[in-house]
């Protein structure tokens, strides 16, 4: 059974991570790729935020016994064929995962403008995944 109070935790800090990214999802490609502190929060925040989310992630599948995990991708496909995500929001994450990692270890050839084009595109990915999460309470 999954510990509602290591949600709550993480999924408050998904808000915050949100809100952030939100704000500089406001800004136009041209404005965001030329502000190191605007790229550098956003690049942060957004690995914060795919990163609790793996985390949550992680929790439920060793709460409710889900699977074995080797690699990250194996989380969301292990709610995919659990029936909590879809097909379509399983290869969302995927890509998501992808990103972060490209962010964690890739760092120096980190392309400013892909990173404002996850900003405007993945944002609502993220809020679903929360949703999902918050449904575990």
């Amino acid at each position: 059974m999954v510990r509602p109070e290591v949600l709550k935790r993480r999924l408050q800090k998904l808000d915050e991570y949100l809100s952030i990214v939100k704000k500089l999802s406001d800004y136009n490609q041209e404005e965001f790729v030329t502000e190191p502190e605007r790229y550098g929060s956003a690049e942060r925040f957004l690995q914060l935020s795919i990163e609790v989310i793996n985390d949550m992630a992680s929790h439920v599948v060793a709460d409710n016994e889900l699977g074995t995990v080797t690699v990250s991708s194996d989380i969301p496909r292990l709610f995919q064929s659990s029936g909590y995500i879809t097909d379509e929001l399983c290869a969302k994450w995927i890509r998501l995962i992808g990103f972060r990692n490209i962010l964690v270890h890739d760092y120096l050839e980190v392309n400013r403008s892909i990173v404002h084009e996850v900003l405007r595109e993945s944002l609502n990915d993220i809020k679903e995944l929360q949703r999902v999460f918050a449904q575990f309470l």
